[in-house]
């Protein structure tokens, strides 16, 4: 089957995505100023705000740890579109609330309640998206289809993010909760399920359940029942299939430590370029919608294009390099056109997510990909609960009065610090033969 073939078997996938991504960007830049303005009106400085964003994060990130590698494992056995139902219901109820109103007792009922859903949809849509690009496209051309893949989701963040430029915050979360629902319709009508396991009972099964798989013969030739296959992983299940591949373990210290920076800069960027210089909600789309508009372009150009000359392992190198000079030049920021200046480095950051899924996804079997893109999600996910406990207090502490000396972005330069961590990882990875695929019959089988 050709490129062009494969890439058409995934356009419904495509439209999901794209239509899960546009409400959720639609109310990012809109986010910090009602967070601000329901906890510290009338100000550009709130380190409440910043300790219950960063708490909000931590929170979120344990619950995806459990989460992730569960919901992986199980579209392994019950398919991806299934398993998307869910994460595709749940991220409707936030955006309703706000789109109701925006009284400081309805955020708090936001707040909450975003809490707890993000805790099964944060990351489980991507999750599992990249499994089922990954049951559906060769090894040869993967790289380049996740890199589309991720150029859809780009250019979904760029199309919501030009909405809320438009956009009013009431309108805003209106409209959102609307695309939202439609994202959920449009997954159950036209996707094509899709399930890798063999065994197609799996469907009619329920989840939690105690058939069992088979028999054996005992020495007295009485039947003696073997338990069906968990569906639930452990934490041994999880560090069995880790260490199944050296390239595997490798790709885990990544996927913390570039978990790590991006978890930091969710915490903090905002509020820093907040404080530092009044950045309100139509500078915040701004500067996402140029750095948006500049990654979507490179994935859907550029990816097809360097994926199959220069591999994913150079790809990856790249893109997290440029990641870390992007950190270090906005924690000296020194007027507001910096941060907009360094979007340009968008163009080679987007090239790390792709590539890493990718080099990951050809470490396992096709019965495996959601074991082990779950398995991966769960490990940036507890990154993401370090992330905040660290930055966030640190952020608070360089933007206030207090701060022991003059560096409001030293917070983010310890950031950039974590993603050079990850880059000198990914350097090794590329000198590291590749392995096999995973057949532990421990792991996850």
């Amino acid at each position: 089957m050709g490129m062009e073939k494969e890439i058409k078997t995934l356009s419904h996938l495509f439209v999901t995505v794209f239509l899960w991504g546009f409400p959720t960007m639609m109310v990012v830049p809109a986010i910090t100023d009602v967070t601000m303005m329901a906890l510290c009106p009338g100000l550009d400085e709130c380190s409440l705000a910043i300790y219950l964003s960063g708490f909000q994060q931590a929170i979120i990130g344990l619950g995806t740890l459990v989460m992730m590698p569960v919901i992986g494992n199980l579209s392994d056995q019950y398919g991806r579109k299934a398993m998307l139902t869910l994460p595709l219901t749940l991220s409707i109820i936030p955006l309703a609330i706000l789109a109701y109103r925006r009284s400081i007792s309805f955020f708090y009922a936001y707040y909450a309640l975003r809490t707890l859903t993000a805790m099964v949809c944060e990351g489980s849509i991507n999750c599992l998206a990249l499994a089922y690009v990954a049951d559906n496209i060769s090894e040869r051309q993967r790289a380049s289809a996740f890199g589309i893949l991720l150029g859809v989701l780009s250019a979904s963040f760029v199309c919501g993010t030009l909405a809320a430029r438009f956009l009013s915050t009431t309108s805003a979360f209106q409209a959102a909760t609307i695309v939202s629902m439609l994202a959920a319709a449009y997954m159950r009508v036209f996707l094509k399920d899709d399930v890798p396991n063999d065994d197609d009972d799996d469907l009619t099964r329920p989840i939690i359940t105690e058939e069992t798989e088979g028999v054996n013969q005992n020495e007295s030739n009485s039947p003696v029942k073997i338990p069906v296959c968990k569906k639930i992983p452990s934490i041994r299940d999880l560090i069995c299939l880790l260490r199944s591949s050296v390239t595997l373990s490798q790709a885990a210290v990544v996927a913390f430590f570039s978990g790590l920076s991006e978890g930091g800069m969710q915490a903090s960027f905002l509020y820093f370029l907040k404080a530092q210089f009044h950045f309100n909600k139509n500078q915040f789309a701004d500067l996402m919608l140029i750095a948006g508009l500049a990654g979507t372009i490179s994935q859907l150009l550029f990816m097809p294009l360097l994926a199959p000359i220069l591999g994913e392992a150079k790809l990856l190198s790249l893109g997290l390099f440029a990641a870390c000079i992007n950190m270090f030049i906005c924690s000296i920021s020194w007027s507001a056109w910096v941060p907009y200046a360094t979007t340009a480095f968008s163009v080679l950051v987007v090239f790390a997510t792709p590539s890493f899924r990718s080099i990951v996804s050809k470490q396992v079997g096709p019965n495996e990909q959601g074991k082990a893109q779950g398995c991966i999600s769960g490990i940036s996910s507890f990154a993401n609960i370090v992330s905040p406990l660290i930055f966030s207090p640190l952020t608070a502490l360089f933007l206030s009065k207090g701060a022991p000396f003059n560096f409001p972005g030293f917070s983010i330069m310890c950031i950039g610090l974590a993603s050079m961590v990850a880059f000198i990882q990914s350097l090794m990875m590329s000198h590291t033969p590749a392995s096999s695929k995973s057949q532990n019959q421990c792991c996850l089988a």
